[in-house]
C-alpha cells in the first residue's frame, strides 16, 4: 500500500452553472437538477428525505443490479480512509455505471481506454474515496441507524414488492442471491449509505442564496434598451480620399508591414484515394439494388399524413365541454390552448399516420380539409384534435429511384474499397515506398499544393488535411491519414517558404487601397466625432445627412444586420441623454440610448425562473460543501490506495 499523493478538493469541485445565456436567449433551461449528472448530484431542498429515497434507489441498483465480482486473488478493496475499506466492488460497480450512462447519453459503446482518456475512472475513484471518508467519519462519531428504520426502507424499495405492492421475502431473498450478496452484506451497505448521507445532508442542508442575488442576476440578464443609431460612411466626407504621394505611402507601408507580409508557405507532395475516384471500378446488379429499395422502402413509400396539434383533457367531461365552447364561438382552439397553461408546441404532433394516431385515426382522417374533431379516445385520455394540414400519399417506384440507389450504393462501394486499400497503403510506406509509388502503384491522385493557412480549395477543405499540413515536419515520414468523406491520403512536406515582406514595387497598388481604406475610416470617424458637437448646438442625425434608425426592447445578446459587436456594448454601458460615437469597419456609428427597461421580477415567467436558478445555486453551492468536507475528512483520516487492486478492477472492462 502506498499513500496517494494529496488530491485538493477541486477534484470534486463543481464549476457554478451559466445561468445567463438562457435569460438572454429568453429559453427557461434552468429546470431543477439540469445542471447535474447522473445521480451523483441528487440535493434538493429538503435535503435529508430526498437523500434517503436516493440511497434507496442507489444501493438497489448497486448492489442488486452489477452484484459483487471477483478481481482475482484475496483482495477485496482498492484502498483505506482512515480505519474504512474502500470496497472494490464498489468501484467496479460505479465505474461501469459511470460508463453505461456516457454510452446512454452518446450512443456508442465505450472502452475503459476512452473511459480512461476522459477522466471517468478518476473521477469514480474520487467518488468513492469521498464516501468512504463520509462512512469514516460516521464510524468515528458512532452514527448509525437503526433496524427498525433499515427495515421499513427496503420494504418501500420496489423491486422487493410483490404484485400486492407490499414486501415479498422471497423477492428479497432471490434479488440479493442473484446478486451475490447476502442478506447482511446489503443491509450493512444500506445502513452505511444512509448513515453517510445523513452526514452529508447536516453538513449541506438549511444552505439559501438570497433573493438580491438571483434579483440582480435577472435584472442584469433581461434588461432591454431602446435606443436611435445612424451610420456614418464616406458620404459624409466633402471630398472623396484621393492618392497618397509618396512620402505618405511610404509611412503607411512601413507602418503596416503585417499587411504586405506573405504567410509561410509549406510546399506539400500528396497522394489521395477520394471515393468518388473508385465510382468506376463499382458493378452493382439489379438484385443488389432491389434488395437496396426494399431496405430503404420507408423512403421510398410514404403514406399520407395530416400534421395535428393534440390537446387532452383530463375527463370527458372537460373535453365536451371544451368542443361544446368551440361550436358555440365562445372561444378559440388557441384560447383552450393557452387556459391550460401550454403553447402550440406544446401539443404538436407533427406528421403523422392514421395508424399513429390509434383510435383517433379514422376520424381525423376523415377531413378533407383542415379541421378540429373530438372529444376523441388517445392513449392519454380524452382529446381536442385540430387537423392543419393534408399531406399526400408518396411513392417512389424501384425504376424511379434506381438513379438514386446506384448514386448511393456506389459512393457506399467506393469508401469500402478505400478502406480497403489502406493496409496496402500503410504496408507499402512501412516498406519504404514514396508518395510517388503509391499513386503510380495503386491509382491515387499525384498532386502537390503551396499550402498557407488561409488555403482552403481542393483537398485544403478538409480539416483532416489542413492539420496535417500544418503540423508535418520535412524528417515526417508519411503515413495514411482518412478524411471526413471517407477518402484518404499521405503527404511529404518538400519546402518550407518562410514568411516575406513584399517590396513595396511590387504590392504598390495593394498598399495605395489599403492607405485609401484606413485615410477614409479615418476621416469618416473624425466627420462623426465632430457631429457630436453640431448634435449639443441643436442638429439632429436626420438634420445632418443621416437617416436615424429607432431599436426597441434590444437585449444584450441581440444582433442588428449591418452594425459591429461594439454597438451593442456601447448601448448597455452608456448612459441615457447624448450621443456617442462607435467604430466600425467600414465608418462610424452614432448612438444614443433612449431609455432602460428593466425586467418585470414579479412575472410569472421571472418568478419561476429564479426560483429554479436558486435551487440550482443552492444545490451547487451544498455540493460544494460536501466536496470541501470530505476532503477535510480525508486530510484528517488519510489514504491510501492499492494500485495493483485497482489495476485489476480496471482490468475487467474491455
Amino acid at each position: 500500500m502506498r499513500a496517494p499523493p494529496r488530491r485538493g478538493a477541486s477534484l470534486r469541485s463543481h464549476p457554478p452553472p451559466t445561468p445567463i445565456p438562457c435569460w438572454l436567449s429568453r429559453v427557461e433551461c434552468l429546470k431543477p437538477g439540469d445542471v447535474f449528472q447522473r445521480g451523483r448530484h441528487f440535493m434538493a431542498t429538503k435535503v435529508s428525505r430526498i437523500f434517503v429515497w436516493i440511497i434507496m434507489g442507489m444501493v438497489l441498483v448497486g448492489l442488486v443490479g452489477f452484484g459483487s465480482f471477483n478481481f482475482g486473488g484475496s483482495a477485496t478493496s482498492i484502498g483505506k480512509v482512515g480505519d474504512t475499506e474502500i470496497d472494490a466492488n464498489r468501484y467496479f460497480r460505479e465505474l461501469r455505471a459511470e460508463m453505461q450512462a456516457f454510452e446512454a447519453q452518446y450512443g456508442q459503446n465505450l472502452t475503459f481506454a476512452q473511459a480512461k482518456m476522459f477522466g471517468l475512472d478518476q473521477a469514480v475513484l474520487d467518488r468513492v474515496i469521498a464516501q468512504a471518508a463520509f462512512e469514516n467519519e460516521t464510524g468515528r462519531l458512532g452514527l448509525s441507524v437503526g433496524d427498525a428504520e433499515i427495515a421499513r426502507q427496503i420494504k418501500e424499495i420496489e423491486a422487493f414488492q410483490g404484485v400486492d405492492g407490499k414486501f415479498d421475502r422471497e423477492m428479497y431473498d432471490f434479488a440479493l442471491q442473484q446478486s451475490g450478496l447476502t442478506v447482511a452484506e446489503f443491509e450493512a451497505s444500506l445502513r452505511a449509505d444512509v448513515a453517510r448521507t445523513i452526514l452529508q445532508g447536516a453538513v449541506s442542508s438549511g444552505i439559501a442564496v438570497p433573493a438580491v442575488y438571483t434579483d440582480t442576476l435577472f435584472a442584469w440578464a433581461r434588461e432591454t434598451r431602446d435606443f436611435t443609431w445612424a451610420r456614418v460612411d464616406a458620404s459624409v466626407l466633402d471630398t472623396p480620399v484621393g492618392l497618397p504621394d509618396d512620402e505618405t505611402l511610404q509611412a503607411f507601408y512601413d507602418e503596416n508591414p503585417e499587411l504586405f507580409t506573405t504567410p509561410e508557405i509549406r510546399k506539400i507532395t500528396y497522394a489521395w484515394a477520394a471515393p468518388e475516384d473508385m465510382i468506376d471500378r463499382i458493378e452493382v446488379s439489379d438484385e443488389e439494388l432491389r434488395a437496396l429499395y426494399d431496405q430503404r422502402i420507408e423512403e421510398f413509400v410514404v403514406p399520407e399524413r395530416r400534421l395535428v396539434e393534440r390537446l387532452v383533457f383530463g375527463s370527458d367531461t372537460e373535453a365536451q365541454a371544451a368542443a361544446d365552447r368551440l361550436a358555440a364561438g365562445d372561444a378559440s382552439f388557441e384560447d383552450l390552448v393557452a387556459e391550460r397553461d401550454l403553447d402550440l408546441s406544446d401539443i404538436d404532433l407533427g406528421d403523422v399516420t392514421e395508424d399513429e394516431l390509434g383510435a383517433a385515426g379514422p376520424e381525423v382522417f376523415a377531413l378533407s380539409e383542415p379541421g378540429i374533431v373530438g372529444p376523441v379516445e388517445t392513449s392519454l385520455g380524452p382529446a381536442l384534435i385540430r387537423m392543419n394540414a393534408i399531406l399526400a400519399a408518396r411513392e417512389t417506384s424501384f425504376e424511379e429511384a434506381s438513379e438514386e440507389l446506384k448514386g448511393d450504393y456506389a459512393a457506399d462501394a467506393a469508401r469500402r474499397l478505400v478502406d480497403d486499400l489502406v493496409p496496402t497503403l500503410d504496408d507499402d510506406l512501412a516498406g519504404g515506398a514514396t508518395i510517388e509509388d503509391l499513386a503510380g502503384n495503386h491509382g491515387l491522385r499525384l498532386q502537390t499544393i503551396d499550402w498557407t493557412p488561409g488555403s482552403d480549395e481542393g483537398i485544403a477543405a478538409y480539416d483532416s488535411f489542413r492539420a496535417a499540413a500544418a503540423a508535418v515536419t520535412e524528417d515526417d515520414y508519411p503515413e495514411v491519414i482518412e478524411l471526413s468523406d471517407g477518402g484518404v491520403f499521405a503527404l511529404r512536406l518538400d519546402e518550407v517558404v518562410a514568411p516575406r515582406l513584399q517590396p513595396l514595387d511590387e504590392v504598390r497598388d495593394e498598399a495605395i487601397a489599403a492607405w485609401q481604406a484606413a485615410e477614409t475610416r479615418r476621416q469618416v470617424l473624425a466627420r462623426a466625432e465632430a457631429m457630436l458637437d453640431e448634435i449639443e448646438g441643436g442638429e439632429t442625425p436626420a438634420s445632418l445627412g443621416l437617416t436615424e434608425v429607432i431599436e426597441t426592447a434590444m437585449s444584450r445578446d441581440a444582433f442588428i444586420d449591418g452594425t459591429p459587436p461594439a454597438l451593442m456594448r456601447t448601448v448597455f454601458e452608456m448612459a441615457p441623454d447624448g450621443w456617442q460615437v462607435v467604430s466600425g469597419d467600414e465608418g462610424a456609428f452614432l448612438v444614443h440610448l433612449d431609455a432602460v427597461n428593466a425586467p418585470d421580477q414579479e412575472a410569472a415567467e421571472a418568478r419561476a425562473i429564479k426560483a429554479n436558478f436558486s435551487q440550482q445555486i443552492s444545490q451547487q453551492m451544498a455540493l460544494d460543501l460536501q466536496s470541501a468536507f470530505a476532503a477535510e475528512l480525508e486530510n484528517r483520516a488519510g489514504i491510501t490506495l492499492d494500485q495493483g487492486v485497482i489495476n485489476a478492477v480496471n482490468a475487467n472492462f474491455p
